[in-house]
């Protein structure tokens, strides 16, 4: 048996024990609880949008260099080499780097030639009869060189793509403007968002009579990108006689809007 003082401080031992064992539990409940409750009862979202103007640095566009000839494939490829070399370097000469000179397309292809052949009558039969036709025959073909530009003067687009059409480019076409690293354009926009979302956290909290509590989460709708109307999505050029420079068009490459959305959720105080 144990004496008055040491069951008194077992006693004692064994109620702070049971005090520490529900403090614990009552500790362990309350973060679950607060883990699960604002996101299921407690919580409010709200939304905002960022949206920065900014003006393309970069002009992008494609041609091609088409070549249509006899069987003779090793003049067609030596034709579109020659004046693929002169493109390059035009462009080279206009200040265009490497990197920005892309071949996206080569592609030969043959053109085919079939024979018709007429359906053949007896007479008085007015069942019809035909002849054994010979196969497609190749006849020539086709040799089609695609190249994408990207020109970072915009002084000079106009200059360039009529100078690739001079030096054998037979079809120009995508042109587009863009940015070379929207990353910064694209933070800009996103801290407008944020902040405009913040705000209006604070005018739902006051409207609801509740505080703002902690930011549970934050969802991106993404970073976009909105050609203005004064942005050029075609290119003409102006009708000149046989062997004459082609006149340079002109090009507006206007502005761009670069727009992101987030969405933050909220914990209710």
């Amino acid at each position: 048996m144990f004496s008055d003082p040491t069951r008194k401080i077992l006693n004692w031992a064994i109620i702070i024990a049971v005090l520490m064992t529900g403090g614990a539990v009552w500790s362990s409940a309350r973060t679950y609880s607060r883990s699960i409750e604002p996101s299921a009862f407690r919580s409010f979202s709200v939304s905002g949008e960022g949206k920065v103007v900014t003006r393309p640095d970069v002009a992008q566009f494609t041609f091609q260099i088409i070549n249509e000839g006899s069987t003779d494939i090793a003049a067609l490829q030596r034709d579109n080499v020659e004046r693929g070399n002169k493109i390059n370097s035009f462009l080279k000469e206009q200040g265009v780097g490497d990197k920005d000179i892309k071949t996206e397309q080569y592609n030969l292809t043959p053109r085919y030639q079939n024979t018709y052949c007429a359906p053949r009558f007896s007479s008085g039969v007015s069942n019809q009869a035909t002849t054994a036709c010979p196969p497609p025959e190749i006849v020539g073909y086709t040799v089609i060189q695609g190249v994408t530009v990207r020109v970072r003067d915009f002084a000079k687009i106009g200059a360039i793509l009529s100078g690739v059409v001079e030096r054998g480019a037979n079809n120009v076409s995508q042109l587009n403007f863009t940015i070379d690293d929207p990353v910064t354009v694209e933070n800009e926009a996103r801290a407008q968002a944020i902040a405009e979302a913040r705000e209006k956290a604070k005018l739902v909290a006051r409207a609801g009579g509740f505080s703002v509590g902690r930011l549970l989460g934050i969802d991106e709708g993404g970073g976009q990108f909105y050609y203005t109307e004064k942005s050029s999505r075609m290119m003409t050029f102006d009708a000149v006689s046989e062997g004459a420079p082609l006149s340079a068009p002109t090009i507006e490459p206007g502005s761009q809007d670069v727009i992101v959305n987030v969405t933050l959720r909220y914990e209710i105080n």
